[in-house]
């Protein structure tokens, strides 16, 4: 007979919950601090992970080792170690083919990526490999991304579409990521966007291609999810000056809602076009970038429940300002971050974009695992069960080799040394050693 338990962790000198009350996103004087245990001398954190992968137990040693020793089916020591929930990214454009190397010394001598855009690279480059390779191929390329991104502690990401920009691109791309939930080698979770309004395709209009995505492609996109051929979550638009205005964002997103998908978009990146406001009043679960946000729309998001998901990396590289994120908190915003992994910002480390956020947004440390965890897991509406160490949730856990959480940012790009194991529904999925 088969022990009832799957896993005890015993033993750590500290367990970061996170959060420790059911709360599925956080803002304001809550990001202050975490919820942690931190065991006295003598005792140490543990956790109990059920057969179903899911917490069954969290607290010391002294309360609940006893009682399930003997019952786990592994038995893990935690000595000297710190324990912190699978890490969120909470935006990512992992499925593409084609490297844009070269336009990193482009930006270096002082491009901006929409000169690069207009210069026929950017996007449209991307889009041009992409539409001439093969599910198989992207789907290695897509695969591989997604073991670096775990090996640094993600148990879950948001995957976006976007680089097929006609509809049976867009569908290969959809079932690469797709495929990755069906695949016992993929040892995390995806929750598959459609990005379909990336960009304007070569020979068209805004409007063109915003007849197209709203008559075209997301009918024959609903169709597949209905028949259970294909599964989306979310729906994607650039919307930006030069790309799509605010009423053609606003159409496509509405037509994402009719579908039954959650609105997560790319919002006030290099201007600000009140997008927020039109995503506010839409109830969008969360937008991205918010470089240029006004007033208006922070108090908008605010009010009405969405999360701001800010990507350092992109900032970083194109050197654009930074988004004021100590206000979005202190305002009651919940703030998320994604590694924002494309072509344009090649990073698939969380830790690192929790470095930048702290260093260039102003982030204290626990406000940037917040954003990494519970509150990117809010931004796809996954905060009841992934994001934090509480009983019921899944088991996804990242076990450091250090006695304190906080190296997991102070380490810059050390991660590889850090990073002991990824544990997936209360499975050991990765191991440095």
């Amino acid at each position: 007979m088969s022990a009832p338990y799957k896993l005890l962790i015993h033993s750590a000198n500290q367990i970061v919950q996170v959060v420790s009350n059911g709360e599925t996103a956080v803002s304001g004087q809550q990001t202050r601090n975490l919820s942690t245990i931190d065991p006295g001398p003598g005792d140490g954190g543990c956790i109990v992970i059920g057969r179903d992968g899911n917490i069954a137990a969290v607290g010391l040693n002294s309360d609940i080792k006893d009682a399930y020793m003997g019952k786990c089916e592994n038995v893990y020591d935690a000595t000297n170690q710190s324990i912190i929930p699978g890490l969120v990214d909470g935006h990512t454009h992992p499925v593409w083919a084609g490297d844009r190397v070269n336009e990193f010394a482009m930006k270096l001598a002082g491009a901006s990526y929409m000169e690069i855009h207009e210069a026929g690279g950017g996007i449209n480059y991307t889009v041009e490999q992409t539409r001439n390779c093969s599910e198989d191929h992207l789907y290695d390329l897509f695969k591989k991304r997604l073991y670096e991104l775990m090996r640094s502690g993600v148990t879950l990401a948001e995957c976006k579409s976007g680089y097929g920009l006609d509809f049976d691109t867009e569908e290969r791309m959809l079932r690469v990521i797709n495929r990755a939930t069906h695949d016992s080698e993929v040892k995390m979770d995806v929750s598959a966007t459609y990005c379909g309004a990336h960009a304007i395709p070569k020979g068209s209009t805004a409007e063109e291609a915003t007849r197209d995505i709203i008559d075209n492609q997301i009918p024959k996109l609903k169709a597949l999810c209905d028949s259970w051929e294909l599964h989306i979550d979310n729906i994607d638009v650039f919307c930006e000056k030069g790309v799509f205005d605010v009423t053609q964002s606003k159409g496509i997103l509405e037509a994402g809602m009719s579908a039954g998908w959650k609105l997560n978009f790319h919002a006030e990146e290099f201007n600000c076009l009140h997008s927020v406001e039109m995503g506010a009043q839409l109830k969008a679960s969360a937008m991205s970038h918010l470089e240029e946000i006004s007033d208006e729309g922070i108090q908008a998001m605010a009010e009405n429940g969405c999360v701001a998901t800010v990507l350092p990396s992109t900032a970083y590289l194109l050197h654009l300002k930074s988004p004021p994120v100590r206000k979005m908190i202190e305002s009651g915003v919940p703030v998320a971050l994604g590694t924002d992994f494309n072509p344009n910002a090649y990073c698939l480390s969380m830790p690192m974009i929790m470095n930048l956020a702290c260093v260039n947004y102003g982030m204290t440390m626990p406000q940037a695992l917040y954003a990494a965890t519970i509150n990117a897991a809010a931004s796809l509406g996954k905060s009841t069960t992934h994001g934090s160490i509480e009983v019921g949730k899944l088991g996804d856990l990242v076990v450091l080799d250090t006695t304190r959480w906080e190296h997991l940012i102070y380490r810059i790009a050390g991660t590889a040394d850090l990073v002991k194991h990824v544990i997936k529904s209360g499975e050991i999925v990765y191991s440095k050693d």
